[in-house]
């Protein structure tokens, strides 16, 4: 018999230390939290620590459904951490700078930033949209013209 290769698998599982996106018509909604405890399959309790006064979320339990699951997990982070444990964890897994540093980030920074266009900017950036199509249409005729 040949040897059997046993891989763990990609998902994102719910665990202590999981840090999270509140989405769905939440009052935080955007902001980044921590899972600091499971309370049931269908609920956890969260608490964000974050250094931007804006983006601190307060400890509560949250559905599942309201939050989505990110990548960073603050590893060893105990099962119900105080804010001030939680707080220490967040600022040497150095979870903000890896947070805007994920591709995640970039695209919530980009859509805030379009949507905060005025009329007159979202022309600009027509115009400028039309002369990188000619560019970059002109560059490619010149090459198709040198290989014929």
């Amino acid at each position: 018999m040949g040897e059997a290769l046993i891989e763990g698998s990609n998902w994102r599982l719910v665990e202590v230390g999981r840090v999270v996106v509140i989405t769905n018509d939440h009052p935080c909604t955007g902001r980044l939290a921590a899972i600091v405890e499971i309370i049931d399959h269908k609920r956890v309790l969260v608490e964000g620590t974050s250094s931007d006064e804006s983006l601190v979320v307060p400890r509560q339990a949250v559905p599942l459904n309201k939050v989505l699951l990110s990548p960073l997990v603050i590893s060893g982070l105990i099962r119900g951490s105080r804010h001030a444990a939680l707080k220490k964890q967040w600022e040497k897994s150095e979870i903000d700078a890896k947070w805007e540093e994920t591709n995640w980030a970039k695209k919530r920074a980009q859509i805030a930033k379009r949507k905060a266009l005025s009329d007159f900017d979202r022309f600009k950036v027509m115009r400028l949209k039309t002369q990188r199509r000619f560019e970059e249409r002109k560059a490619l005729a010149k090459i198709k013209a040198a290989s014929a």
